[in-house]
């Protein structure tokens, strides 16, 4: 067995216990060891009885607690029976209040159905009175009708034998009437016929009038007026020289009938106007009163079938050169307008100022170079001058010293001088000019 040691802080000697060492140091642990485990002991006794005095503490705090909510249960308890008594009493006397309102509304509706009754027992009796009245009416208005029967019976036969008289003589005027009308109706069929005949000729003759100007002018636009439009039967649209702009139209209407109607001619104006065409045409087979072949009434052409195709070849050619004229004269009167409002514009002042500033500017330029040429000839003329007298001198000069032997030249003469065709100023040139005369003139050249 290994026994235990210590080692001493000071030297560091290990030491061992043994049992005569730890015995001492052993009773004192122990000693130590039951003073704290008492001291413990004597602590959880007091905590035990603090804990247990405050239990009581709380219990009877409880039992405070648990009278005083009793109490209070108890109080309210009373309370709420008290305002429940109330209530009850209130509810109940309202009840008996509305009980007692209803039992006096019972009493007086009872005394109206009472106050009904009676009225009601009047009322019967006035019926019956009433009643007996009647049947005495009655009995007497059997006889009256009975009396009355017999009269209107007689009246009756009368007017039945007068109304068989008259249905009679009805029966006879509603056939004189149906025979009439059956007359005036076969009337009008046959003049229906007729001018179905003359429609029917009338179509006719469009279709085969429209077959020629398609085959005549094939570059024209021949449209059928439709059914609801207005009036007239073919629009003739007028294209030349291969443009796409209508050069103008012919409104045509035909007509195949035994007899003429001035009322045609206003209602082809008002066709015309709302087709909006520049011309219109009637091809008629009955013309009016002197007129042969065509004619021009009330500004509508007339004219006959046979004369048809001449007129629009006609028409068609003045459409074509009146347009031609109008485009011509618009185009003029536009170049017109044009070349006024350029020259009342401000485009044309601004170039003609414009012009204006630069002419003015060439202008002072050219007066600035005339100035200073002037001044230019003005200084070669006097050198040229000075020049032209020193050379006569000089030739004066030699010809003094040499003679007559001096080969003359031409302009320095004295026979030059004296020609009164010569200036008074020594010439260099043979033309009858100075050398600056002519170089003033080269210049200005």
């Amino acid at each position: 067995m290994i026994e235990p040691t210590i080692i001493c802080p000071s030297c560091k000697q290990v030491i061992k216990l043994t049992e005569s060492l730890a015995a001492p140091l052993v009773e004192k642990t122990r000693v130590e060891y039951q003073k704290r485990l008492a001291e413990l002991e004597a602590m959880m006794t007091r905590r035990e009885a603090e804990l247990e005095s405050q239990r009581e503490q709380l219990r009877r705090e409880q039992t405070l607690i648990e009278e005083r909510i009793a109490h209070e249960v108890d109080q309210r308890r009373k309370e709420i029976a008290e305002e429940e008594n109330r209530r009850v009493r209130r509810q109940m006397a309202q009840d008996l209040e509305s009980k007692q309102r209803d039992l006096v509304e019972a009493l007086e509706l009872l005394k109206k159905r009472e106050a009904q009754l009676e009225e009601a027992k009047r009322a019967e009796a006035e019926f019956l009175r009433c009643q007996r009245d009647l049947e005495d009416a009655r009995r007497e208005l059997e006889v009256t009708v009975a009396r009355r029967v017999a009269e209107s019976l007689d009246r009756e036969r009368e007017r039945a034998r007068r109304e068989a008289e008259e249905a009679l003589q009805l029966k006879v005027a509603e056939k004189d009437h149906l025979i009439a009308t059956m007359q005036h109706q076969i009337e009008e069929l046959k003049r229906r016929a007729e001018r179905g005949s003359e429609q029917l000729r009338g179509e006719v003759l469009e279709l085969q009038f429209e077959e020629l100007l398609r085959s005549r002018f094939p570059g024209d636009a021949i449209e059928p007026v439709g059914k609801g439009e207005f009036g007239g039967d073919l629009l003739q649209r007028v294209f030349a020289g291969g443009s796409s702009v209508s050069r103008g139209t012919i409104l045509w209407e035909f007509k195949r009938t035994k007899n003429w109607n001035d009322a045609w001619l206003p209602k082809l104006r008002q066709d015309q106007r709302a087709a909006q065409a520049d011309l219109a045409v009637i091809v008629s087979q009955t013309l009016p009163k002197g007129v042969e072949g065509f004619e021009y009434i009330d500004q509508i052409w007339v004219v006959s079938p046979r004369l048809a195709a001449p007129l629009a070849t006609i028409l068609r050619h003045a459409l074509v050169e009146v347009a031609q004229a109008r485009l011509v004269h618009e185009d003029r009167q536009s170049k017109e307008a044009l070349l006024y409002r350029y020259l009342t514009g401000p485009g044309f002042r601004h170039r003609f100022q414009a012009l204006l500033e630069k002419f003015r500017d060439l202008q002072d330029d050219l007066d600035k170079e005339k100035k200073f040429m002037q001044k230019q000839w003005s200084k070669r003329e006097k050198q040229l001058e000075i020049i032209d007298l020193n050379m006569s001198g000089l030739y004066g000069d030699l010809e003094g010293i040499v003679g007559r032997s001096l080969p003359e030249i031409e302009g320095l003469s004295l026979e030059d001088e004296t020609d009164p065709s010569s200036k008074a100023t020594p010439s260099l040139g043979g033309d009858g000019l100075n050398h600056a005369a002519r170089h003033r003139l080269a210049l200005e050249d």
